[in-house]
């Protein structure tokens, strides 16, 4: 690589002496953006998705209409014998519907996400309702057991720990009653897959760099997030070391080669999104310089995802592409608006091909993209 070395020498600089410009991977910038850039969002604001009440009662449906859904159902499960097959409500208690056990624990969190954002969702009682029947200490309770056979020891590695530790996060940064109760109750269930991680990391050698679920940088993003937020220092550390570990000598990431046909976040871009946590300004800027430096380009583009029938469940993951790319995107621009505020135009454009499919989609889609959606807009807020 070559700025490693200076790169190497700026993360430990910061490492003993903090950021002196408190502009670290915690921090978010508040400088504004340039004229260039209001003009270019002025001139894309037709592709504007605007996150209003309406949007989110829309939104609301998706899970509302998947979590008690329980068939079709795939269950990703090892079977140890024969007496280990169940119904799938009887394996997994709280997370059972939409489908898989991933898309459950995410269906939930938009749920909770809405209801944060939105107190008067026309059906917020029906949601507190649905959360407390779902996320109640008994069913639990059945979650830990499933993750403790010895055959399920790998389950939902790292996609489905990702989620239901952004589950936990949202519940740790909600101040409401009812938070408090569904926290105390996922607690057992968050602090076994905090110490999976702490366990699996380690042994990890090599990140593991695809499109879909087992994408080692998205896995640690939500999961460095949480630690943030629940100021577990043991999984920031960890994760910000193998962070760097797997992604700080990379160079010239071949964006050219994306997408590949079922992909749902972007390899290159996700890298990004957990070494703009992990890395202090400088050094982030550095990296990038060498990772993605057309990135910087005031002309840069991306095709977005196109797909051609979203009755495939394979296929439909393009539109889960455009708005892992769009979160990434609004993400950079919170953090740093005077480097990136020239990509908002660009997540704009990503997140209006997709958004109009999502209600009334079938269900290979609609059991889970709402909640790419969902965070994608959570990250636009205020852009």
């Amino acid at each position: 690589m070559k700025k490693s070395l200076s790169l190497l020498i700026l993360i430990l600089i910061f490492a003993c002496k903090g950021d002196p410009e408190g502009k670290g991977a915690s921090k978010i910038e508040n400088d504004s953006i340039t004229d260039k850039s209001i003009l270019n969002g002025e001139l894309l604001e037709e592709n504007r998705v605007e996150f209003t009440l309406k949007e989110a009662n829309n939104l609301a449906e998706l899970p509302l209409n998947c979590i008690n859904t329980e068939y079709p159902n795939k269950l990703g499960q090892t079977l140890e014998n024969k007496e280990a097959l169940g119904e799938p409500s009887e394996l997994h208690p709280a997370f059972y519907g939409c489908f898989d056990w991933h898309s459950s624990v995410h269906a939930h969190w938009s749920m909770l996400s809405l209801l944060k954002q939105f107190p008067d969702l026309e059906k917020a009682e029906t949601i507190r309702r649905k959360l407390k029947e779902s996320l109640s200490a008994e069913n639990i309770q059945g979650e830990i057991a499933y993750f403790q056979r010895e055959e399920s020891a790998s389950f939902e590695r790292t996609y489905g720990w990702a989620w239901l530790l952004k589950l936990a996060e949202e519940l740790e940064t909600w101040n409401d009653p009812l938070a408090e109760e569904l926290s105390e109750n996922l607690a057992p269930l968050t602090n076994l897959i905090v110490e999976k991680y702490i366990e699996f990391l380690p042994k990890l050698n090599y990140p593991i760099r695809v499109g879909e679920h087992t994408n080692t940088a998205f896995g640690l993003s939500f999961a460095y997030d949480y630690a943030i937020a629940a100021e577990n220092a043991e999984l920031e550390q960890l994760i910000s070391k193998r962070a760097k570990d797997f992604y700080l000598k990379d160079d010239d990431c071949p964006l050219s080669w994306e997408p590949s046909g079922f992909d749902f976040l972007s390899p290159c871009l996700e890298e990004i999104n957990i070494m703009r946590r992990v890395l202090p300004k400088n050094a982030f800027e550095m990296w990038l310089d060498d990772f993605l430096p057309q990135l910087r380009s005031e002309d840069f583009q991306m095709e977005v995802g196109e797909v051609s029938d979203r009755t495939d469940g394979k296929l439909v993951h393009l539109d889960g592409l455009n708005f892992s790319r769009a979160w990434v995107f609004y993400g950079l621009i919170n953090q740093y608006p005077e480097k990136f505020s020239h990509l908002k135009g660009l997540a704009d454009k990503h997140m209006a091909y997709s958004f109009p499919n999502l209600v009334g989609d079938s269900y290979e889609g609609g059991h889970w993209l709402g909640s790419f959606a969902i965070y994608a807009l959570q990250e636009s807020k205020g852009l």
